[in-house]
């Protein structure tokens, strides 16, 4: 297959019908495709045939495109296939984002707000942790493979990773992988990496996302690596006098050319700059003690209701009270039902006070309070507890739901060190898992049944959860219900799982 840019457009490759560039590069070409077998567009990812000569290159492609799309983040694009075609041509199929990469962003707002700063790299970061984990190394951030979807970030193009016990450098067919504006030191000597060289190449995006210029710009891309290699970048504060002076020391430890001196994860380097810029969140104060009972404003002196006025009110209460309990009894009135959708295949009961929705087809949330929880989940293990921890520490009762999602990475007969291992990547926060998964039944289906916690490492803010993982044709769907208690029995998880169906 000849591979000219626009030349496909119109034609069959692989079974998807190319209508359009979306965007090129030196080792491929990106087309918006229909696959008619499922009636959706996709990002097709077209590779240079000049790499498919490069067996190695081949094997290590498929393989490692495989692994990325075993890995559920909400941060990461879904890679539906990568493979390729009867020419031999590699190719990779992904979920269609219909957005802004973050290059454009820049280049048409130029620097970031602060604000917008946090809110994006948080994203960023726990994609590539969440990578790291799996032993895999992106080896390009960079503004153009950073996707936004409104307030929603993902990080692409992982088609073309490295595992970490690889060292990097050219294919055989003297392509290197990487781009030289953004690309780190050990990378560039082709030595040994790990994730710490995506974590350089995430600060160099965020020193452009904060000062609109590149860490080091040179004439030339040999004197570009030889900056990356010995110069000092230009202060960001220098650059931008209203950031603090605590940004530029963190920045500095990020883009360290040794890797020894960087953070230990981009995660922990994106919540130091969150706290250079912001300075530590009130949210690290201590908590107030649980069972001390809250104070309130008295009446003023002679101000008692009348007697007959006090016992109409009472009466009004308690006929309220009976109403609430026959209500939530029978199901009628103080519930409401989640129907199921592709994101989550299971319908539920929850109490009509809370709010159910839907994220994409990543994921399907019920809570009080949802919204909050909504952008918790969805930033994944970076995630900042902002909005949470006051719910957690001053309105407990609203800081509960129920999470629901379809997984490919636990096994229903997972041990509880194998779930900790898979929801380590995938919640907001460290996972703890209390005990070894037990039988159980949601619905009227079998049911592995689990407790534990999530904690937020930057401010001790913790959830606990009772979780179950449902076997189903297809991929087994994970439930987690949470809450602000010591633990997550009670009423309304008994019904919310015991009336649950599954689709």
């Amino acid at each position: 297959m000849h591979l000219n840019e626009r030349s496909l457009i119109g034609q069959e490759v692989a079974g998807y019908y190319i209508e359009d560039v979306i965007g090129k590069g030196g080792m491929a070409v990106v087309y918006l495709a229909l696959d008619p077998r499922l009636s959706r567009r996709v990002a097709l990812k077209i590779l240079n045939p000049a790499l498919s000569v490069d067996e190695r290159f081949r094997q290590r492609f498929i393989l490692e495109s495989r692994t990325v799309a075993s890995i559920e983040h909400p941060n990461i694009i879904p890679i539906y296939e990568a493979n390729s075609d009867d020419d031999g041509v590699l190719f990779i199929a992904m979920r269609y984002v219909d957005g802004l990469d973050l290059r454009r962003f820049f280049y048409d707002r130029g620097p970031l707000p602060l604000g917008q700063v946090n809110q994006i790299f948080a994203q960023v970061a726990a994609a590539l942790d969440t990578a790291h984990a799996h032993d895999l190394i992106h080896r390009d951030v960079k503004p153009a493979n950073i996707l936004m979807a409104g307030d929603h970030v993902y990080l692409t193009d992982f088609g073309i990773t490295k595992h970490r016990t690889s060292i990097s450098g050219l294919t055989q067919t003297d392509q290197f992988i990487g781009t030289p504006k953004y690309m780190a030191p050990e990378q560039i000597n082709k030595e040994h990496i790990d994730g710490r060289c995506d974590q350089y190449a995430l600060a160099c995006v965020v020193y452009e996302a904060l000062t609109g210029r590149l860490p080091f710009q040179r004439d030339n891309d040999i004197a570009l690596l030889w900056a990356h290699l010995a110069e000092a970048p230009v202060p960001v504060s220098a650059l931008r006098p209203d950031l603090p002076l605590e940004v530029d020391g963190v920045m500095m430890r990020a883009l360290a050319k040794s890797p020894e001196q960087r953070y230990e994860s981009c995660g922990v380097f994106v919540a130091a700059l969150r706290d250079a810029i912001s300075g530590p969140s009130a949210e690290t104060q201590p908590r107030p003690q649980v069972g001390v009972p809250a104070t309130s404003a008295k009446p003023a002196r002679g101000t008692k209701l009348p007697l007959v006025l006090a016992g109409v009110v009472a009466a009004v209460a308690a006929i309220t009270l009976v109403v609430l309990l026959v209500l939530g009894n029978t199901g009628d009135g103080g519930w409401a039902r989640y129907p199921g959708t592709g994101a989550a295949p299971v319908a539920f009961d929850y109490p009509s006070g809370w709010t159910a929705t839907t994220h994409g087809d990543l994921f399907a949330l019920a809570s009080p309070k949802a919204p909050e929880f909504e952008s918790l989940f969805v930033a994944g293990v970076g995630a900042d507890w902002a909005r949470v921890n006051p719910l957690i520490q001053s309105d407990p009762e609203t800081a509960t739901g129920m999470y629901v999602q379809l997984t490919e990475t636990i096994d229903p007969l997972s041990t509880a060190a194998q779930l900790k291992a898979a929801l380590d990547g995938m919640m907001p926060g460290r996972v703890e898992i209390a005990k070894e998964p037990l039988p159980d039944r949601v619905g009227d289906r079998d049911a592995r049944k689990f407790e534990g916690t999530i904690t937020d490492t930057r401010t001790g803010g913790r959830l606990s959860f009772t979780g179950y993982v449902v076997p189903r044709a297809g991929k087994p769907v994970l439930m987690l219900y949470f809450c602000a208690s010591n633990g997550c029995e009670g009423q309304t998880l008994s019904r919310l799982v015991g009336r649950a169906t599954m689709s």
